[in-house]
């Protein structure tokens, strides 16, 4: 039987790469601990492709028994966006019995101090990654993306921003010091002298409320910064994509009861179809902390109606690229395309408006027309999917039937540059695959500016015409102040230009990528180094990740003492 880890020994074993960790968002560079090769595991305990895969085949159909308190019933259904049921179940919670369980765990953890925490969520974050092809499967079978994307964003990408949350969420916690010793003069009396303590404590239960699209990539963060930071986490994911959080909390539990803690500082909260949990959960008084990714309807419920927590939501934006001119015609092109067509644009960093200037732009090709461009953007994606088998790799599948009927219905919405076609899957024939369609926009029509100003989530994107770069910048601002934006994106090689559009994304908070023309594109972000939001704008309340997504949830409580 293999020994249980003691708290001391996840310390000496996981404190480099915390060091490394502190090091990475100090000085923004590339750094992470988890390869993105599906070929680099197989050694030292992790599952190697064939492994990996079996392990998730032998999941479906069963029982994830987490040995949690209050299970009155077992609920599940999940069906794969590729057409395959997986008929797993999960336990359904008493909350009245499994909240206080929660809650008996908080102080031995919060009296462990930062460094354990943080160690024993390195461990964590650990054995997810040693199992990273199994999860891969589980992304992919519940989001719809397509292997090497589920592989990549959905197991290191991910767990680099789980390990980049508990970085910040230790530096916060550190920042003040655990004891001090305070003498005040009093001229010929003798000094007024206190020792000092100072302890972060939790706020109490947080609520992690997972997103079909990325259960792992979009739920990590905040799930690690509430563990990091003293609080037990109440994991409550989107009742089509169970599994991958499932399965992250069924970790969790293993490794906090071998470090001698409470394993239910961690728990699932599955619902039945249709029950709706999360409102209930939200505004229940035990629930002090909300992570939340999803629709900005119920993101904006949250923020009014759980008044009794610290609520953090990335809700939906409407991304904006200005091209103005390049000086890489085809390189633009071509980054265009592959954002565009990424994970069939089910991103909330996929660009949406593309604004032009109707009389064209300047680039190392000539003088293009806005009908030039558009025409030229739609050939660079039909290249770009033109072969299925890539076209699958790229696109993966339709996420659900709603994204489905916008994507259908966006060609009522102006002249159609770029149709859509369906592809066929033949490893998975019920999958619904679709390539993205571009529709024709001008923004001096008001029904076409009302089209654009409004999110459209899927595989569709507006080129929209402007009379001119001022009115691209206008309608840049006046997009990110009422609908927000998680990213945005520019080309144009004009200082004066580029210099206007990051002015607007000072004022209006919104992250900026110019001119890429490689192999970084504007819906990617890096942990340790890029921010995944601002927070300052209605898109998203929160940045992914800075000291502000950290701070509020622990307090420090001070003792004073005569010395």
């Amino acid at each position: 039987m293999t020994a249980r880890p003691t708290a001391h020994e996840l310390i000496a074993k996981h404190r480099p790469t915390l060091d490394q960790a502190l090091e990475a968002i100090r000085t923004r560079a590339y750094w992470s601990p988890h390869p993105e090769h599906p070929k680099a595991y197989g050694e030292h305990g992790s599952l190697d492709a064939g492994a990996g895969k079996a392990a998730f085949d032998a999941l479906l159909g069963t029982r994830l028994d987490l040995d949690q308190p209050g299970t009155d019933d077992w609920v599940g259904g999940e069906v794969s966006p590729y057409g395959i049921e997986l008929g797993v179940s999960y336990p359904h919670a008493d909350l009245d019995v499994l909240l206080p369980a929660m809650r008996a765990g908080q102080a031995a953890w919060r009296d462990a101090g930062a460094e354990t925490r943080a160690t024993v969520c390195l461990e964590i974050l650990k054995r997810i990654s040693d199992r990273t092809h199994e999860f891969a499967h589980a992304v992919m079978h519940t989001s719809g993306q397509a292997f090497m994307m589920a592989f990549q964003a959905g197991g290191p990408h991910a767990q680099d921003r789980g390990l980049e949350a508990v970085a910040y969420a230790y530096a916060e916690q550190t920042r003040t010091p655990e004891t001090a010793e305070w003498s005040k003069p009093q001229g010929k009396r003798d000094p007024l002298r206190l020792t000092k303590s100072f302890t972060p404590v939790p706020r109490g239960i947080a609520l992690m409320i997972g997103c079909n699209t990325f259960p792992t990539w979009n739920g990590y963060p905040g799930l690690f910064a509430s563990l990091a930071t003293g609080n037990a986490v109440l994991v409550k994911p989107h009742p089509r994509a169970v599994l991958p959080l499932a399965l992250t909390v069924q970790v969790a539990r293993e490794v906090l009861a071998e470090a001698g803690f409470d394993p239910d500082l961690v728990a699932l909260a599955a619902e039945r179809p249709g029950e709706g949990i999360a409102k209930t959960l939200a505004t229940r008084p035990e629930i002090r902390i909300i992570d939340y990714t999803g629709s900005t309807a119920f993101g904006d419920w949250l923020e009014a109606n759980a008044r009794q927590a610290q609520v953090y939501t990335e809700k939906a934006g409407v991304n904006t690229v200005i091209v103005e001119s390049t000086d890489d015609y085809q390189g633009m092109l071509a980054n265009l395309a592959f954002s565009l067509s990424l994970y069939s644009g089910q991103m909330c960093t996929t660009p949406q408006n593309l604004l032009i200037p109707r009389e064209g732009i300047s680039t190392d090709a000539g003088h293009k027309s806005f009908d030039e461009v558009t025409a030229d953007l739609a050939r660079a994606v039909d290249g770009l999917l033109g072969d299925d088998a890539r076209a699958n790799a790229l696109l993966g599948a339709i996420v659900n039937p709603d994204v489905k009927a916008r994507l259908e219905a966006a060609a009522d919405l102006g002249e159609v540059a770029l149709a859509s076609r369906e592809i066929a899957n033949p490893d998975f024939p019920d999958a619904v695959v679709r390539t993205p369609v571009i529709v024709k926009l001008d923004a001096a029509k008001p029904d076409d500016e009302a089209a654009c100003l409004g999110e459209c989530f899927g595989p569709v994107s507006f080129a929209v015409a402007v009379d001119s770069v001022t009115d691209a910048v206008d309608l840049l601002r006046r997009t990110i102040r009422e609908q927000g934006a998680m990213t945005v994106g520019a080309h144009t090689i004009d200082p004066e230009v580029a210099r206007a559009i990051e002015e607007v994304c000072l004022e209006e908070p919104a992250q900026l990528s110019l001119n890429l023309t490689g192999g970084v594109y504007v819906n990617q972000t890096a942990a340790f180094s890029d921010f995944h939001g601002s927070g300052g704008n209605p898109a998203a309340n929160a940045a992914l990740t800075d000291g502000a997504y950290v701070a509020n949830r622990f307090r420090v409580v001070e003792v004073r003492k005569e010395a």
